[in-house]
């Protein structure tokens, strides 16, 4: 979790907010022009937009009632010098104060940002960007803003997104002030507006009434590795870093916008690159460039998969088919979000503020007259959750603004995104706060604590299964359940297992890829903290083409003495098939401990096997000590200890390999029990039970088994450690998701209310809440 000192925020810009006064003596900026010239979606403007400057102090009431903490906001250069310099606008800046001296007393801190793209009309038309006088126009405001609000506002931003400046403003020209300008031209506006952030960093220092604390907000998508081996990462960094961009979409570049002002100097590999089209670079400038900062900030959506390549190179990756998108067609890449931060934190040696960050939904207001957006909650979850990870992993990052507080303008995009926690209905002005601000507010009071990451999973743990191959398999494991193995003597499918000789693998969710013995150890929490030194069970079918051998197994203390440690094996039995008249060998007929020696001893099998009649849906509990076998053509799901500790007393006198297997005569006599359990006390029948409702069929110091045929729909509570399922026959769905014939998965601990729906049976397994 992050420490009480983190900061947790919400950022606007002035203009993508406020809205217009006829009264309130602003000059326009170049944005007016733009929207003007038709130029945004649907030839919409921000002459009204949230009408924040109308309404800040209910607006920021409301952040403190949702527990915001901070607030990162913009000025209008062109509100405060409607000419963008000379005569400062007096209601602009008694209107800014107010907004600040508000937010105070909400408790929030602000975080004001001099220029978020509001570029004054008046200094476009001298040459805005392009002219060297520009450098000395933003000193002027900044020492405008430092004299007028450094008395109360600490924390200052110079410059915002200047990829998005000079790319999108100068180069493709779809955001204001809707320019393309020759490429050479483009890197004199980039140039040009590093060092005014330099001169507003020394203004800002120059006229502060006391000291503050200066940033830079830049941007950029996130090159983050296709896999976590090392050489995919380095190609990632390499790339995010570098200059693989072609020429005429050259300025989303991370470091030509961030080396100059964190580490004062232009990545070479970009001087080399780009050498045709650079103005003259003098020491002067990079000197008034590379000023002392407090922090840096960086906004961060989305990002793009890197590998190495097969030549050491750097290599694009597309995303798979249907990859998340967000309603602004985003992609949904929380790893970058958690690689940037990374990458950020180890090249900059400042503290990290993650300055933006957040996704446009496509959101309704419900016939409940409330705004549902579990997508958006998803994405903050989930990115939120990738920043944690860094910041355990000692990133520096102080703090983090999400993106937006209100529904706003969204540039050239108008009102067709939606990227708030409030939303906004433009035509009345009306405020809905959405469920996402509501789970925003429990993160910030908890620090993170609530974060997915931080719960025990809420998802179903579906397993990839193991399968063995063994001398008595068959094919129906293959062909019935459509297991990936090939050849006709696939014996058993560890379908839930966490042992070393079948370590299953989780299929998907946040532990996909990973073994379960590795959640096991590492996630106790969603298996309800158990005091095992080991996941305690393991679920399997068996299919028998052939007789199995003869066997016994030991209970836990003879295996502890004799088997290095390991787990006895206690396990039970469900016919899931059967042939007509099949049998089991269950028990044996020996009286005595001597009696049973000599009949093992003397091959006196006839006399020693005890064979019962069994059908298909029976239930068999097989303590150890108990001579068991189980009979070809039988289908059976077997629950037991996590142990694979077998005793073979007799095999028939196979051959494996042209060997006989090893058998345990001694070993077997000294566990064996004498004399055997009844029949009666053996074997039990599952079927005819009641539909849609867990059936207990055993329980005991190691599991506890039911039975569950769902028939239409059911409901209960998993109030359980954990719970083990295997669907042996039909289909259907639980909490949202299709199963079918030979899924196996779990669900743990506090997973709550259990919704199923189909026509399927299935075996459930558990162990005791208290061991």
């Amino acid at each position: 979790m992050f420490g009480e000192d983190f900061v947790w925020g919400v950022a606007s810009s002035a203009y993508q907010v406020e809205g217009t006064d006829a009264a309130d003596g602003r000059g326009a900026c170049v944005w007016d022009m733009f929207a003007a010239d038709g130029r945004v979606f649907e030839h919409q403007n921000a002459d009204t937009s949230c009408d924040h400057m109308h309404h800040y102090k209910e607006d920021i009431a409301l952040m403190r009632h949702l527990g915001i903490r901070a607030y990162r906001f913009s000025l209008n250069w062109a509100r405060i010098l409607p000419e963008g310099t000379g005569r400062v606008n007096e209601k602009a800046i008694a209107m800014y104060r107010d907004m600040i001296l508000t937010m105070k007393e909400n408790g929030i801190t602000p975080y004001l940002t001099l220029f978020h793209w509001e570029f004054p009309q008046a200094l476009y038309e001298r040459g805005g960007w392009q002219n060297p006088d520009v450098v000395q126009w933003f000193g002027e405001y900044a020492k405008v803003v430092a004299e007028n609000f450094s008395d109360i506002c600490e924390y200052f931003i110079t410059i915002n997104e200047p990829q998005c400046v000079v790319g999108l403003g100068h180069l493709s020209g779809v955001h204001a002030p809707g320019v393309k300008l020759p490429v050479a031209q483009t890197f004199l506006v980039a140039h040009h507006l590093l060092m005014a952030h330099g001169q507003a960093v020394i203004n800002l220092r120059r006229y502060a009434v006391r000291p503050v604390k200066i940033g830079f907000a830049p941007t950029g998508g996130v090159a983050y590795p296709y896999t976590d081996r090392p050489e995919d990462i380095e190609a990632a960094k390499k790339v995010y870093f570098g200059f693989y961009n072609p020429i005429d979409n050259w300025t989303w570049n991370v470091s030509w916008f961030s080396d100059p002002v964190f580490l004062g100097h232009y990545p070479e590999e970009g001087l080399k690159k780009f050498a045709p089209y650079l103005p003259e670079i003098t020491q002067e400038d990079m000197e008034l460039i590379y000023q002392p900062l407090d922090f840096m900030g960086q906004n961060i959506y989305n990002g793009y998969y890197v590998r190495a390549g097969a030549d050491g190179e750097p290599e694009f990756v597309d995303r798979a088919p249907g990859f998340p998108k967000t309603g602004s067609d985003w992609p949904v890449t929380p790893e970058a979000f958690y690689y940037g931060i990374k990458f950020l934190t180890e090249r900059y040696p400042l503290p990290l503020y993650i300055t933006e960050n957040g996704m446009s939904c496509h959101d309704l207001v419900s016939s409940d007259g409330r705004v549902h957006d579990p997508n958006r909650i998803t994405f903050l979850d989930s990115y939120i959750g990738a920043m944690q990870k860094a910041y355990d992993e000692g990133a520096n990052v102080a703090g983090y603004f999400l993106w937006t507080f209100l529904d706003n303008f969204e540039w050239a995009d108008g009102y067709k995104q939606r990227f708030g926690i409030v939303y906004v209905d433009f035509a009345s002005q009306r405020r809905i706060v959405k469920d996402s601000a509501f789970w925003y507010q429990k993160i910030i009071e908890t620090n993170g604590r609530m974060l997915t990451m931080n719960q025990t999973t809420k998802e179903i743990l579906f397993l990839d299964p193991v399968c063995t191959h063994n001398i008595w398999g068959g094919t129906r494991l293959r062909t019935e359940f459509g297991y990936p193995v090939e050849g006709d003597d696939i014996g058993e499918c560890w379908g839930i297992s966490a042992h070393p000789n079948g370590d299953g693998s989780i299929r998907n969710g946040v532990y996909a890829g990973m073994k379960l013995s590795k959640v096991w150890e590492e996630h106790p929490e969603v298996f309800g903290n158990l005091a095992y030194d080991r996941f305690p069970l393991l679920t399997k079918i068996i299919d028998a083409k052939a007789d199995l051998s003869i066997q016994v197994h030991p209970d836990d203390a003879y295996a502890k003495e004799h088997e290095n440690g390991s787990f006895g094996k206690t396990e039970c039995w469900y016919i899931m098939d059967a042939p007509e008249n099949a049998t089991l060998v269950i028990g044996h007929n020996a009286k005595t401990k001597e009696e049973l020696a000599s009949m093992i001893h003397e091959g006196r099998w006839s006399e020693f096997i005890r064979e019962i009649p069994v059908k298909k849906g029976d239930f068999i509990q097989i303590d150890p000590g108990t001579v068991h076998a189980i009979k070809g053509g039988l289908l059976i799901l077997e629950t037991q200890q996590n142990s694979d500790i077998t005793y073979r007393v007799y095999d028939y006198d196979r051959l494996q390999n042209g060997r006989p297997r090893e058998l345990h005569i001694e070993k077997s006599i000294d566990v064996i029990t004498v004399p055997a359990k009844s029949v009666e006390d053996s074997v039990t029948s599952a079927t005819g039970l009641p539909e849609n409702q867990l059936n207990e069929l055993y329980a005991c110091g190691y599991y506890q088994i039911y039975k569950l045929d769902v028939n239409g729909t059911c409901s209960f509570a998993q109030n359980y450690p954990f719970l083990l399922m295997s669907v042996l026959e039909g289909s259907g769905i639980v909490n949202g998701q299709p199963v079918k014939k030979g899924d196996h998965f779990i669900l743990p601990c506090g997973f709550g209310e259990v919704e199923m729906q189909g026509e399927m049976s299935l075996v459930v397994s558990t162990v005791p809440a208290q061991v």
